[in-house]
């Protein structure tokens, strides 16, 4: 970013332009107006984020909404992430507009805040806000001018900027498991053989597969590899109360390379020259567990770049916890994923977090002599998860926080 030619700008004003200078401690520099536009698409602000920062930023937030521990000034580290600096200063970390709106003046888009820029954390007449730069006396911005001389930055602002969660935990996920309707992946290409009659295969085998009828398997472009990813035959997601089944899920095993395209072949026989038909081969190039004749096949999709911006729901949530991601694995700890009966048709998007309930044990009331009672112990917050890959009738959700193990059957429910 280019700064204009040294003038003497009141200071509230000029703040925004020392903040993009701020952005150099840790070793990090603010990008060109060009960096900026290529990640903003990268880290996109909702009209509704936007208008609830506005209307926090005209008069912040009560004083108890604060964390009982909100520090007076924070530095942003390497390796924090959104949710992560909002729970440092608010009771509830999904609440992040309400962070933002409080620095909204100097932090146009929150997700662009760097490694080594100061939040400072003000309280007047029993309400909050956030900005950045050196504290002040007595809670005020001074008004008087400060110079600002002209310079240039760079950097790779996609890079550098602050995630609103640690990337790795939710990215092999987005291309491992696939929700699928009934009989789609019937459809889809197969693994027919593999090298020298093995039974199994792993990464660095070679492997033989044929396309649906009608529909061989292909290059799509001599120059390159088609990528595919493996999976086995899907297997139902019932609703652990209607026993409905909501989905199907195609468990993941690893990624192949498209290497040579199907054909079909004039061979010798007895009867003559006939034509058979010779599958494609493929290359695996990653194995998370080992494949077999029967597995099949679907494209790589491309890489997206999503931004998760943790929020509450709109409308109301009541769903259930249906299966914990994992092989035989009923019980969910922090950072684990798992499925549960709501989806897009139920108005869940990426982002939304969602507060688990650990079911109430059933107990009888022997306190009454003579009498017997039925009763349900109430349920209780155990933790919060996030959707991140919402399907029709059914959503791939990260656990952020815990209390205690999370099990298939548990509430999960709009958060606090």
């Amino acid at each position: 970013m280019v700064h204009p030619q040294a003038a003497r700008v009141p200071r509230p004003q000029a703040l925004a332009l020392w903040a993009a200078s701020l952005a150099l401690a840790g070793g990090l520099a603010a990008a060109p107006a060009a960096a900026q536009a290529q990640a903003t698409p990268r880290f996109p602000v909702t009209p509704t984020q936007r208008s609830t920062a506005e209307q926090v930023a005209q008069a912040g937030i009560p004083l108890s909404e604060l964390a009982p521990n909100a520090p007076d000034s924070y530095t942003v580290k390497r390796g924090d992430t959104l949710w992560a600096i909002s729970s440092v200063f608010l009771q509830r970390p999904w609440r992040w507009p309400e962070l933002w709106g409080m620095n909204i003046e100097q932090i146009r888009n929150p997700h662009l805040i760097f490694p080594g820029q100061q939040l400072f954390l003000e309280k007047i007449n029993g309400r909050a806000r956030l900005r950045m730069g050196p504290p002040v006396a007595d809670g005020q911005i001074p008004t008087e001018t400060i110079r600002v001389s002209p310079r240039t930055r760079y950097g790779t602002l996609a890079d550098a900027a602050i995630p609103t969660l640690p990337p790795h935990l939710i990215e092999p996920f987005l291309s491992e498991p696939l929700i699928v309707a009934e009989g789609e992946m019937e459809r889809a290409p197969r693994l027919v053989a593999t090298q020298d009659t093995r039974v199994l295969i792993t990464r660095g085998d070679r492997a033989y597969a044929i396309g649906r009828a009608g529909t061989p398997l292909v290059e799509s472009d001599p120059r390159r590899y088609d990528e595919y990813r493996v999976f086995r035959n899907a297997v139902p997601l019932k609703d652990p109360i209607t026993e409905q089944v909501l989905g199907y899920e195609a468990k993941y095993l690893g990624k192949a390379q498209l290497v040579r395209s199907e054909t079909v072949q004039a061979v010798r026989s007895k009867k003559g020259s006939e034509q058979v038909q010779v599958p494609a081969t493929l290359d695996i190039v990653a194995a998370r567990e080992e494949m077999r004749a029967g597995d099949r096949l679907l494209p790589e999709p491309p890489r997206e770049l999503t931004s998760y911006v943790p929020r509450a729901p709109t409308g109301a949530v009541e769903g259930s916890i249906v299966s914990v991601y994992g092989d035989a694995v009923n019980i969910a700890g922090q950072n684990q994923v798992v499925v549960i009966n709501k989806g897009t048709a139920d108005g869940l998007q990426i982002g939304h977090v969602l507060a688990i309930l650990k079911d109430g044990a059933r107990i009888e009331d022997r306190t009454q002599a003579g009498e017997r009672v039925q009763l349900k112990v109430p349920d209780e917050r155990n933790g919060l998860m996030m959707v991140f890959r919402p399907f029709e009738r059914l959503s791939y959700a990260l656990i952020l926080e815990i209390g205690d193990t999370v099990k298939v059957g548990d509430r999960v429910v709009n958060p606090r």
